[in-house]
Protein backbone atom coordinates (compact mmCIF):
# COMPACT_ATOMS: atom_id res chain seq x y z
CA UNK A 1 0.00 0.00 0.00
CA UNK A 2 1.50 3.35 -0.99
CA UNK A 3 2.39 6.14 2.15
CA UNK A 4 -0.06 8.25 0.34
CA UNK A 5 -3.05 6.04 0.59
CA UNK A 6 -2.33 5.23 4.26
CA UNK A 7 -4.74 7.90 6.22
CA UNK A 8 -3.71 9.06 9.80
CA UNK A 9 -6.22 10.84 12.03
CA UNK A 10 -7.01 11.77 15.67
CA UNK A 11 -10.23 10.89 18.00
CA UNK A 12 -11.17 13.97 19.91
CA UNK A 13 -14.04 14.55 22.87
CA UNK A 14 -17.24 15.63 22.33
CA UNK A 15 -18.11 16.44 25.49
CA UNK A 16 -18.89 19.91 25.94
CA UNK A 17 -16.56 20.32 29.05
CA UNK A 18 -13.78 19.58 26.43
CA UNK A 19 -14.89 22.27 23.91
CA UNK A 20 -11.90 24.14 24.17
CA UNK A 21 -9.61 21.52 24.67
CA UNK A 22 -10.60 19.40 21.38
CA UNK A 23 -11.02 22.35 19.33
CA UNK A 24 -7.07 22.79 19.97
CA UNK A 25 -6.27 19.49 19.13
CA UNK A 26 -8.08 19.57 15.79
CA UNK A 27 -6.43 22.43 14.91
CA UNK A 28 -3.05 21.41 15.95
CA UNK A 29 -3.96 18.45 13.50
CA UNK A 30 -4.90 20.20 10.68
CA UNK A 31 -1.87 21.97 10.88
CA UNK A 32 0.34 19.14 10.93
CA UNK A 33 -1.51 17.45 8.21
CA UNK A 34 -3.21 14.47 9.69
CA UNK A 35 -6.18 13.47 7.61
CA UNK A 36 -9.21 13.20 9.53
CA UNK A 37 -10.37 13.64 13.17
CA UNK A 38 -13.34 12.01 14.88
CA UNK A 39 -15.56 12.21 17.08
CA UNK A 40 -18.41 9.60 18.99
CA UNK A 41 -22.12 9.72 18.18
CA UNK A 42 -24.13 8.99 21.59
CA UNK A 43 -27.16 11.50 20.98
CA UNK A 44 -28.94 10.08 24.18
CA UNK A 45 -26.15 11.95 26.27
CA UNK A 46 -27.45 15.46 27.20
CA UNK A 47 -23.47 15.94 28.55
CA UNK A 48 -22.26 15.37 25.02
CA UNK A 49 -22.08 17.91 21.71
CA UNK A 50 -24.26 16.42 18.80
CA UNK A 51 -21.25 15.06 16.54
CA UNK A 52 -22.12 16.59 13.39
CA UNK A 53 -22.82 19.63 14.70
CA UNK A 54 -19.36 19.50 16.05
CA UNK A 55 -17.78 18.37 13.31
CA UNK A 56 -19.26 21.02 11.32
CA UNK A 57 -17.70 23.80 13.69
CA UNK A 58 -14.32 22.36 13.43
CA UNK A 59 -14.24 21.87 9.77
CA UNK A 60 -14.96 25.41 9.54
CA UNK A 61 -11.86 26.57 11.51
CA UNK A 62 -9.68 24.48 9.85
CA UNK A 63 -8.00 23.83 6.29
CA UNK A 64 -7.23 20.41 5.35
CA UNK A 65 -8.45 18.03 7.85
CA UNK A 66 -11.62 15.76 7.03
CA UNK A 67 -13.95 15.58 9.80
CA UNK A 68 -15.72 12.15 10.27
CA UNK A 69 -18.61 11.04 12.96
CA UNK A 70 -16.70 8.26 14.38
CA UNK A 71 -19.84 6.44 13.78
CA UNK A 72 -22.97 7.85 12.93
CA UNK A 73 -25.59 6.49 14.75
CA UNK A 74 -28.05 5.07 11.76
CA UNK A 75 -31.17 4.64 13.53
CA UNK A 76 -31.31 7.72 15.36
CA UNK A 77 -30.36 9.83 12.02
CA UNK A 78 -32.40 8.44 9.19
CA UNK A 79 -30.40 7.48 5.79
CA UNK A 80 -32.07 10.76 4.00
CA UNK A 81 -31.15 13.18 6.64
CA UNK A 82 -27.98 11.57 6.75
CA UNK A 83 -27.34 11.54 3.56
CA UNK A 84 -28.02 15.59 3.00
CA UNK A 85 -25.37 16.24 6.48
CA UNK A 86 -22.58 15.05 4.98
CA UNK A 87 -23.08 16.65 1.44
CA UNK A 88 -23.92 19.72 3.06
CA UNK A 89 -20.60 19.58 4.72
CA UNK A 90 -18.71 18.36 1.75
CA UNK A 91 -20.24 21.53 -0.58
CA UNK A 92 -19.11 23.54 2.16
CA UNK A 93 -15.73 22.06 2.94
CA UNK A 94 -14.67 21.42 -0.68
CA UNK A 95 -14.78 17.56 0.11
CA UNK A 96 -13.47 17.20 3.82
CA UNK A 97 -15.85 14.68 5.11
CA UNK A 98 -15.66 10.63 5.72
CA UNK A 99 -19.27 9.25 6.41
CA UNK A 100 -18.70 6.85 9.51
CA UNK A 101 -21.99 4.53 9.50
CA UNK A 102 -22.88 2.05 12.21
CA UNK A 103 -25.74 -0.42 12.09
CA UNK A 104 -27.01 0.79 15.56
CA UNK A 105 -25.98 0.22 19.49
CA UNK A 106 -27.06 0.55 22.83
CA UNK A 107 -31.26 0.06 22.08
CA UNK A 108 -31.72 0.56 25.16
CA UNK A 109 -30.81 4.49 24.89
CA UNK A 110 -32.21 4.71 21.11
CA UNK A 111 -35.60 3.76 22.54
CA UNK A 112 -35.87 6.66 25.29
CA UNK A 113 -35.03 8.62 22.55
CA UNK A 114 -38.38 7.84 21.05
CA UNK A 115 -37.00 5.75 17.59
CA UNK A 116 -38.54 2.39 16.84
CA UNK A 117 -36.39 -0.25 18.53
CA UNK A 118 -34.81 -2.68 15.94
CA UNK A 119 -34.16 -6.80 16.41
CA UNK A 120 -30.43 -7.44 15.33
CA UNK A 121 -31.24 -8.64 11.53
CA UNK A 122 -33.57 -5.46 10.71
CA UNK A 123 -30.98 -3.53 11.78
CA UNK A 124 -28.68 -5.44 9.55
CA UNK A 125 -30.95 -4.77 6.84
CA UNK A 126 -31.83 -1.16 7.40
CA UNK A 127 -28.13 -0.76 7.23
CA UNK A 128 -27.25 -2.16 4.07
CA UNK A 129 -30.80 -0.08 2.44
CA UNK A 130 -29.39 3.11 3.80
CA UNK A 131 -26.21 2.70 1.64
CA UNK A 132 -28.57 2.69 -1.38
CA UNK A 133 -30.57 5.52 0.17
CA UNK A 134 -27.46 7.45 0.88
CA UNK A 135 -25.47 6.96 -2.54
CA UNK A 136 -28.19 7.10 -4.58
CA UNK A 137 -29.45 10.89 -2.80
CA UNK A 138 -25.90 12.53 -4.13
CA UNK A 139 -23.90 12.92 -7.46
CA UNK A 140 -27.07 15.18 -9.06
CA UNK A 141 -29.24 13.47 -11.29
CA UNK A 142 -32.96 12.55 -11.61
CA UNK A 143 -35.17 12.71 -8.73
CA UNK A 144 -35.33 9.38 -6.67
CA UNK A 145 -37.87 7.20 -5.94
CA UNK A 146 -37.19 4.06 -3.56
CA UNK A 147 -39.52 1.93 -1.46
CA UNK A 148 -37.69 -0.39 0.56
CA UNK A 149 -38.33 -2.33 3.87
CA UNK A 150 -37.55 0.79 5.95
CA UNK A 151 -36.77 3.64 3.55
CA UNK A 152 -39.27 5.26 1.26
CA UNK A 153 -38.39 8.02 -0.81
CA UNK A 154 -41.00 10.08 -3.27
CA UNK A 155 -39.07 11.80 -6.42
CA UNK A 156 -36.19 13.70 -4.05
CA UNK A 157 -33.97 15.54 -5.32
CA UNK A 158 -30.39 13.99 -5.45
CA UNK A 159 -27.89 16.54 -3.89
CA UNK A 160 -25.19 17.61 -6.77
CA UNK A 161 -22.29 16.28 -4.44
CA UNK A 162 -20.59 13.72 -4.59
CA UNK A 163 -20.49 10.99 -1.61
CA UNK A 164 -18.45 11.12 0.52
CA UNK A 165 -15.95 7.80 1.17
CA UNK A 166 -18.20 5.54 3.95
CA UNK A 167 -16.70 3.67 6.54
CA UNK A 168 -18.16 1.01 9.00
CA UNK A 169 -18.23 0.06 12.34
CA UNK A 170 -19.08 -3.64 11.55
CA UNK A 171 -18.85 -6.10 14.02
CA UNK A 172 -21.17 -9.31 13.42
CA UNK A 173 -21.10 -11.82 10.63
CA UNK A 174 -23.89 -9.86 8.55
CA UNK A 175 -22.84 -6.49 9.14
CA UNK A 176 -18.80 -7.36 8.10
CA UNK A 177 -20.56 -8.85 4.79
CA UNK A 178 -22.59 -5.55 4.33
CA UNK A 179 -19.12 -3.81 4.62
CA UNK A 180 -17.87 -5.75 1.79
CA UNK A 181 -20.44 -5.23 -0.54
CA UNK A 182 -21.05 -1.74 0.19
CA UNK A 183 -18.31 0.57 1.94
CA UNK A 184 -14.93 1.97 1.28
CA UNK A 185 -12.93 1.78 4.61
CA UNK A 186 -13.72 -0.95 7.85
CA UNK A 187 -13.28 0.19 11.28
CA UNK A 188 -12.79 -2.71 13.38
CA UNK A 189 -14.69 -3.40 16.83
CA UNK A 190 -13.00 -2.76 20.48
CA UNK A 191 -10.16 -1.31 19.24
CA UNK A 192 -9.19 -4.54 17.68
CA UNK A 193 -6.05 -4.73 15.67
CA UNK A 194 -3.82 -6.06 12.85
CA UNK A 195 -3.26 -9.03 15.12
CA UNK A 196 -6.15 -9.54 17.08
CA UNK A 197 -8.51 -12.51 16.44
CA UNK A 198 -11.35 -10.49 15.72
CA UNK A 199 -9.33 -9.12 12.90
CA UNK A 200 -8.28 -11.95 11.64
CA UNK A 201 -11.70 -13.73 12.24
CA UNK A 202 -13.62 -10.67 10.29
CA UNK A 203 -11.48 -9.31 7.66
CA UNK A 204 -12.15 -12.25 5.48
CA UNK A 205 -15.65 -12.34 5.99
CA UNK A 206 -15.17 -8.59 4.23
CA UNK A 207 -13.38 -10.10 1.39
CA UNK A 208 -15.61 -12.79 0.63
CA UNK A 209 -18.63 -10.46 0.63
CA UNK A 210 -16.86 -8.10 -1.74
CA UNK A 211 -15.61 -10.74 -4.37
CA UNK A 212 -18.93 -12.30 -4.54
CA UNK A 213 -20.55 -9.11 -5.92
CA UNK A 214 -17.04 -8.74 -8.10
CA UNK A 215 -15.31 -5.81 -5.85
CA UNK A 216 -11.70 -5.89 -4.94
CA UNK A 217 -11.21 -6.71 -1.72
CA UNK A 218 -8.67 -4.31 -1.14
CA UNK A 219 -11.45 -1.26 -2.31
CA UNK A 220 -12.61 -1.88 1.38
CA UNK A 221 -9.65 -0.64 3.63
CA UNK A 222 -8.80 -1.19 7.11
CA UNK A 223 -8.79 2.12 9.09
CA UNK A 224 -8.01 0.92 12.85
CA UNK A 225 -9.48 3.27 16.25
CA UNK A 226 -5.90 3.14 18.01
CA UNK A 227 -6.08 3.68 21.71
CA UNK A 228 -2.18 3.34 23.36
CA UNK A 229 0.41 4.96 25.56
CA UNK A 230 3.21 7.12 24.09
CA UNK A 231 6.09 7.00 26.58
CA UNK A 232 9.15 9.12 26.80
CA UNK A 233 11.72 5.94 26.46
CA UNK A 234 11.11 2.31 24.68
CA UNK A 235 9.01 0.47 26.97
CA UNK A 236 10.12 -3.25 27.54
CA UNK A 237 6.87 -4.91 25.68
CA UNK A 238 4.82 -2.85 23.73
CA UNK A 239 1.75 -5.71 24.03
CA UNK A 240 0.26 -6.78 26.77
CA UNK A 241 -0.21 -11.00 27.70
CA UNK A 242 -3.18 -10.68 25.24
CA UNK A 243 -1.27 -9.26 22.58
CA UNK A 244 -2.98 -6.33 22.68
CA UNK A 245 -1.23 -3.13 21.69
CA UNK A 246 0.14 -1.25 24.54
CA UNK A 247 1.99 1.68 23.04
CA UNK A 248 5.78 2.90 23.62
CA UNK A 249 7.99 5.68 22.56
CA UNK A 250 7.97 6.95 19.18
CA UNK A 251 10.25 5.05 17.39
CA UNK A 252 8.52 1.85 18.91
CA UNK A 253 5.04 3.64 17.40
CA UNK A 254 6.90 4.07 14.14
CA UNK A 255 8.09 0.77 13.66
CA UNK A 256 5.03 -0.96 14.69
CA UNK A 257 2.87 0.99 12.20
CA UNK A 258 5.29 0.83 9.42
CA UNK A 259 5.27 -2.85 10.14
CA UNK A 260 1.27 -2.78 10.08
CA UNK A 261 0.65 -1.25 6.71
CA UNK A 262 3.63 -3.25 5.01
CA UNK A 263 3.03 -6.60 6.50
CA UNK A 264 -0.80 -6.53 7.16
CA UNK A 265 -2.12 -4.04 4.68
CA UNK A 266 -2.90 -1.59 7.25
CA UNK A 267 -5.34 1.44 5.29
CA UNK A 268 -4.80 3.83 8.46
CA UNK A 269 -5.02 4.53 12.10
CA UNK A 270 -7.45 6.97 14.37
CA UNK A 271 -5.44 7.75 17.74
CA UNK A 272 -7.15 8.39 21.03
CA UNK A 273 -4.57 9.26 23.52
CA UNK A 274 -4.34 6.98 26.87
CA UNK A 275 -1.67 6.85 29.28
CA UNK A 276 -0.05 9.48 31.73
CA UNK A 277 0.84 12.12 28.69
CA UNK A 278 -1.60 15.19 28.80
CA UNK A 279 -4.07 14.43 25.97
CA UNK A 280 -3.11 17.55 23.91
CA UNK A 281 0.44 16.74 24.38
CA UNK A 282 0.06 12.97 23.37
CA UNK A 283 -1.86 14.20 19.94
CA UNK A 284 0.93 16.64 18.87
CA UNK A 285 3.46 14.06 19.67
CA UNK A 286 1.31 11.56 17.17
CA UNK A 287 0.78 14.27 14.74
CA UNK A 288 3.97 15.64 14.33
CA UNK A 289 6.06 12.80 15.20
CA UNK A 290 4.67 9.86 14.84
CA UNK A 291 3.13 10.20 11.51
CA UNK A 292 5.52 11.91 9.83
CA UNK A 293 8.12 9.04 11.04
CA UNK A 294 6.02 6.70 9.83
CA UNK A 295 5.05 8.52 6.33
CA UNK A 296 8.74 8.88 5.63
CA UNK A 297 9.35 5.20 6.59
CA UNK A 298 6.72 4.18 3.81
CA UNK A 299 8.32 6.73 1.54
CA UNK A 300 11.76 5.08 2.01
CA UNK A 301 10.46 1.20 1.89
CA UNK A 302 8.59 2.22 -1.57
CA UNK A 303 12.05 3.77 -3.05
Amino acid sequence: MSENTVRFGIGVSNAVRDIAGTMEIVAGADRAGLDHFSVSDHPYLGRMLDAYSMVGVALGRTQQISGMVNVSNLPTRPAPMLARAVTSLSALTGGRVVLGLGAGGSWDDIARLGFARLSGAEAVRAFEEAFTVIRSLTGGGAPVTFDGEFYHLDRVEPAPVAAPPIWTGSVGAKSLAVTGRHADGWIPGHAADWLSTRYRDSRPVIDEAARAVGRDPRAVATVYNLPGRISPAPLPATRDGDGRWLGGSVAQWVTELTGAVLDHEAGGFTYFPVGDLPIQRASAVWAEEIVPGVREALAAAAR
